[in-house]
């Protein structure tokens, strides 16, 4: 079975508890065994000396048994359940850490809302299967293994050989509906990973969609999804429906030829009342086996389904392979003839790029839209892979470099500022997190945002929401600044995050900028402004590298940088003159 080959590593690490539980379900399910063959040996005393006398011993046998029944059970489902609660929880963490572990092109080919199908219901059904399915599959096969035995050597072989008929047919019905299950749950599954990527783009766009106006539109969608989730589990119940009243006609066809060669048997004095009645609880005892065997064949392909699912993911080798073991000894940057190119694509997205970084330098970075400016930065901090030429940190290649001591070398803040659902100073701290509060308020006076927070009724303990959605844009990209600065990083990469902010709270965080001498900056920026005070900026165009020097050089040429210049300036002195006229 492919779960437990894939499970193998886990059951033989706790080997111990799961032999502790299963010994224990196997000494309840032997003294199940003795309940009808205690009350059989009863009931023959009784119609042999039509007196009660002399029976207490049996009451007491029956009272031992259903006490130590008891104190079993409980034994073994702690054990047995809580060790597959432990499996979940390692999937969890597994499953986690390999997302972390994960480059971007891992998480352009995977959405969201499937990620977090695969990390709740998938493991569900991974933890059921070691729990459940354990339990139902040892219990169901030593329960009817028992009590084939009991009927067939203390009862009456004849018997038991009669009333075991319909079972074969019913084994051979579960195997036939146990792959049909199998299909339907992966496909349930699937669908479940698309309903949960619909939700969560709906939540997360939510202020979009009231202000398109398409709250109909994406209600139909969703509708849509739903009803194709609904109808795939509606399948999967509907086939497992059909176990019930296959094991309810096995067992009434049993029962009933039970009764039939039994009646016979005891007409012809080849077996007693007391035999029968036992035969008839032993026979009773069989529901749960029945049961059980329909259970395990729904839990064992529910769990199939999910751990492929799972290890379709586990498997996936890491996008950036962590070879290194260097540590950077300097933070001076050299990028060599770097070409890359994104996969799926033909045209590359950085051509022959050569540039020189030194310590506690600034670098400015200009181009239009699409020029491949945030790519060779995600590439600088080894995000993707580079195709040719070489990007040395410290005079050592990064695949040499071990990825937390690179990563550790970069305090990046993205135009698009994400915060995390928590308080403002939380979010501030996780740039450092033995940050002391005045460490984080001097990090928020230095992106200009400090006077903003003490004027929250709550300061700096202000809850910003689900990504930081209670903040205005412009507010989002300071806080993120300032979790930047308080990490002390060697160097600072600001991909255009002044982006929402005027243009004097902007020159306000470049003054303070400056006055960090320890840093080196890298300002990605569509404002000219902010780079005006770069050791160099350089242009990118169509992923090459049109003009560089520095801002002085760049404005008397007549490319593409002084003609934004010039624009810029323009607009400036308009927007100037329109609010002297006002």
């Amino acid at each position: 079975m492919l779960l437990f080959r894939r499970l193998g590593w886990f059951f033989r690490r706790y080997w111990y508890t799961y032999s502790l539980a299963l010994t224990m379900l196997f000494i309840v399910g032997l003294l199940n065994m003795a309940i009808p063959w205690v009350i059989g040996r009863s009931v023959d005393q009784i119609l042999a000396t039509h007196s009660m006398d002399n029976t207490q011993h049996y009451l007491l046998i029956l009272l031992f048994c259903g006490i130590a029944i008891y104190l079993l059970r409980y034994g073994w489902r702690r054990l047995l359940f809580g060790t597959s609660f432990h499996l979940a929880n390692l999937f969890r963490r597994q499953f986690y850490q390999r997302l972390t572990k994960q480059g971007q092109a891992f998480y352009s080919a995977h959405s969201t809302g499937d990620l977090m199908a695969r990390a709740t219901n998938d493991i569900d059904a991974v933890e059921s299967a070691a729990g459940e399915g354990i339990l139902s599959g040892f219990d169901g096969m030593s329960t009817f293994l028992l009590v084939v035995v009991m009927m067939f050597v203390f009862i009456d072989w004849r018997l038991a050989a009669v009333a075991l008929i319909p079972f074969p047919f019913m084994g051979l019905f579960f195997y036939r509906l146990s792959s049909t299950i199998h299909h339907q749950f992966r496909d349930t599954l699937d669908k479940f990973s698309t309903l949960n990527e619909q939700t969560q783009q709906a939540i997360v766009g939510v202020r979009m969609i009231k202000a398109m106006g398409r709250e109909a539109i994406e209600k139909q969608q969703f509708d849509n999804i739903a009803e194709q989730a609904a109808q795939s589990n509606y399948h999967v119940e509907r086939s497992e429906a059909k176990f019930d009243p296959v094991i309810q006609i096995s067992l009434g066809s049993s029962m009933l030829l039970t009764l039939l060669m039994g009646g016979w048997l005891i007409h012809k004095e080849q077996l007693t009342v007391g035999q029968l009645t036992s035969f008839s609880l032993y026979l009773s005892q069989l529901i749960w086996p029945m049961f059980a065997f329909g259970w395990l064949m729904n839990i064992l392909q529910r769990g199939n389904a999910a751990i492929g699912r799972l290890y379709e993911l586990l498997s996936l080798p890491d996008t950036i392979e962590d070879s290194g073991e260097n540590v950077p000894h300097s933070h001076e940057v050299t990028i060599d003839s770097l070409t890359f190119t994104y996969p799926n694509s033909q045209q590359p997205s950085l051509s022959n790029i050569d540039l020189h970084l030194p310590e506690q330098s600034v670098l400015g970075i200009a181009g239009p839209t699409g020029a491949g400016k945030s790519t060779l930065l995600q590439l600088l901090m080894r995000y993707w892979d580079i195709d040719t030429g070489e990007i040395k940190l410290s005079g050592m290649p990064l695949q040499d470099i071990s990825l937390h001591a690179l990563r550790e070398q970069f305090a990046y803040v993205p135009q698009d500022a994400f915060l995390f659902s928590t308080s403002i100073l939380e979010n501030i701290r996780m740039g450092k997190p033995n940050a002391s509060d005045e460490d984080i308020y001097e990090a928020a006076r230095l992106a200009a945002i400090h006077d903003d927070i003490v004027q929250f009724p709550e300061g700096y303990q202000t809850l910003v929401g689900e990504r930081g959605v209670t903040l205005s844009g412009g507010q989002r990209q300071r806080v993120s600044i300032a979790r930047a600065l308080i990490s002390e990083a060697p160097i600072l990469i600001l991909d255009d995050a002044l982006s929402a902010v005027d243009v004097g709270t902007e020159q306000t965080i470049i003054n303070h900028l400056r006055a960090r001498e320890s840093q080196s900056v890298i300002i990605i920026t569509h404002r000219l402004s902010a780079i005006e005070h770069a050791n160099e900026i350089i242009v990118l165009s169509h992923g090459r590298i049109t003009e560089r020097g520095t801002h002085q050089q760049l404005s008397q040429n007549s490319g593409w940088y002084s003609q934004m210049v010039a624009y810029q300036q323009m607009e400036q002195a308009l927007d100037k003159d329109y609010h002297d006229e006002d």
